[in-house]
């Protein structure tokens, strides 16, 4: 089972730097008003903010213009600061008066649109080719340590002139082609109540309509506009009422995901982002918490949505559903606040959900269903996926008994066992009595450690520390003279 927690809002910030085990690395990520990391400073307003590596003097200015919630914007910022980069970082969300100056200096709507002094780089695509290009990159690096920004860089905006909740205007992250057909499709007139029997199926459109729409507004031949139908699904832009995968020009239903009904956290509206692999969707999650500067979380998440995850490794399933883990919990108790008993919990887990790559996870469903490769959890009569179920190709092909204790891909995740098997509820032992005791997770899991308690046992010495404790077991098993007890479960083992 990976560790519950139930803490107040107030303790956001110690979750992050004491109570979780993120993949791979430690959290850079500070909260508003709230110095974490003595090279990080902000201003009183939240919106330009500075990173600073004081190995690196810089006379001159790196400039990056983003908006909030923008995934290609994360990308840049995360370059720079990875490259020991000092930055400023202004968001026309809260600058909406620069935004034409912006425009009209680049040429371009969309952001991230990063400067060097006054040389303008791009976005975040142009960043990237910049690194590569050691030589240029090199030559704008020594500019900006050299050199002051001239007077024709972009100037850096009084804080005074910024606004609360602004809006960024025509501004958006880079887009995913198919984001375009969706809002045509909007307003095409097909997506209407249909009666099925006597259902009816609400704003949803048929694959032969749609087929129509596609061939009068856009002149392409039905073959092509069925292969664009596939791709609304492939995409995870919309699906089939029944399940279906494949798209069909004929009276079947659609519906496109951000009108269905669901209570996951995260499906207000749809993503226009053009998805990203999910390995390094689940490391951004990570480094930025929701981006928790901005009132703990982030309220869009909305690129979870239709990340492509059936395909990723075991060890990137692993790293992106144990982070997603981690955020759904903190966000539910931002968002709905702590279960403070147990059936509070039971519901917590079974109905605090996040839409990723078109489908509605759990935290249940993600423990048991993926992470623990389809298996019936605690309380539960049945595996959490049928064999219909599309979640099923997403899920472990076997278990992963190490998320249990919370959680590298595969290191951390050792290195977080023997940090469990070392505390008080872990394992202790009583040499005196020949009693071994164990946490109630070994349990209520027990099928995933071995088929019975020598078995278990031996699955818990081979993966404990070097030490009294892995050589005192070791000595009770090859004695076989021994007993085992669990210890009742701490369910606010975190909330200090």
């Amino acid at each position: 089972m990976i560790r519950r927690f139930s803490v107040p809002v107030f303790r956001a910030i110690r979750w992050l730097s004491k109570s979780y085990v993120w993949v791979t690395y430690g959290i850079n990520t500070p909260a508003q008003g709230v110095t974490l990391f003595p090279r990080i400073r902000y201003n009183q307003i939240r919106t330009t903010f500075y990173f600073t590596n004081y190995s690196m003097e810089v006379k001159g200015q790196v400039l990056v213009y983003s908006i909030l919630g923008c995934p290609h914007c994360m990308r840049a910022k995360n370059t720079l600061q990875q490259l020991g980069i000092p930055y400023s970082d202004v968001s026309l969300d809260q600058y909406p008066h620069i935004r034409e100056e912006v425009q009209q200096r680049t040429g371009r709507r969309t952001v991230p649109q990063v400067f060097f002094n006054a040389t303008h780089v791009g976005g975040n695509d142009d960043l990237q080719a910049l690194v590569k290009d050691k030589a240029r990159f090199d030559q704008l690096l020594e500019d900006v340590k050299n050199n002051p920004a001239p007077s024709d860089a972009p100037k850096i905006p009084d804080p005074s002139t910024a606004v609360k909740d602004g809006d960024p205007g025509d501004f958006i992250c880079e887009p995913d082609e198919y984001a375009r057909l969706v809002k045509e499709l909007r307003q095409s007139g097909i997506i209407k109540d249909h009666r099925s029997g006597i259902l009816s199926k609400k704003n949803t459109f048929k694959g032969k309509d749609f087929v129509d729409w596609v061939v009068k507004t856009k002149s392409l031949e039905r073959d092509r506009a069925i292969e664009m139908g596939q791709a609304l699904i492939d995409r995870h832009f919309g699906h089939n009422l029944k399940s279906e995968e494949k798209f069909q020009d004929s009276d079947v239903l659609y519906r496109l995901l951000d009108d269905d009904e669901s209570s996951a956290l995260n499906t207000d509206t749809m993503s226009d982002c053009e998805p990203r692999p999910a390995g390094e969707l689940g490391e951004d999650i990570r480094k930025l918490i929701l981006k928790i500067y901005s009132v703990f979380l982030s309220p869009d998440g909305k690129e979870l949505q239709r990340v492509q995850i059936q395909n990723a490794s075991r060890e990137e399933k692993l790293a992106f559903f144990i982070n997603i883990y981690n955020a759904l919990v903190i966000h539910a108790n931002v968002e709905r606040g702590p279960p403070v008993n147990l059936w509070q919990r039971y519901k917590f887990f079974n109905t605090v959900r996040y839409m990723i790559g078109g489908q509605i996870y759990s935290l249940q469903d993600i423990e048991n269903g993926v992470l623990r490769a389809n298996r019936k959890g605690v309380g539960m009569l049945f595996n959490p996926f049928s064999k219909d179920d599309p979640r099923l190709k997403v899920a472990l092909e076997t278990h992963e008994p190490l998320i249990h204790f919370a959680l590298d891909v595969y290191e951390q995740l050792k290195s977080a066992c023997e940090s469990f098997l070392e505390g008080e509820d872990g394992m202790k032992i009583d040499m005196s009595k020949r009693k071994v005791f164990v946490s109630q997770i070994f349990k209520w899991y027990r099928e995933d450690f071995g088929n019975n308690n020598t078995e278990l046992l031996h699955w818990i010495r081979d993966h404990a520390a070097p030490g009294a404790m892995k050589d005192n077991l070791t000595e009770l098993l090859d004695s076989k003279n021994y007993s085992l007890s669990f210890m009742p479960y701490d369910w606010g083992v975190n909330s200090d």
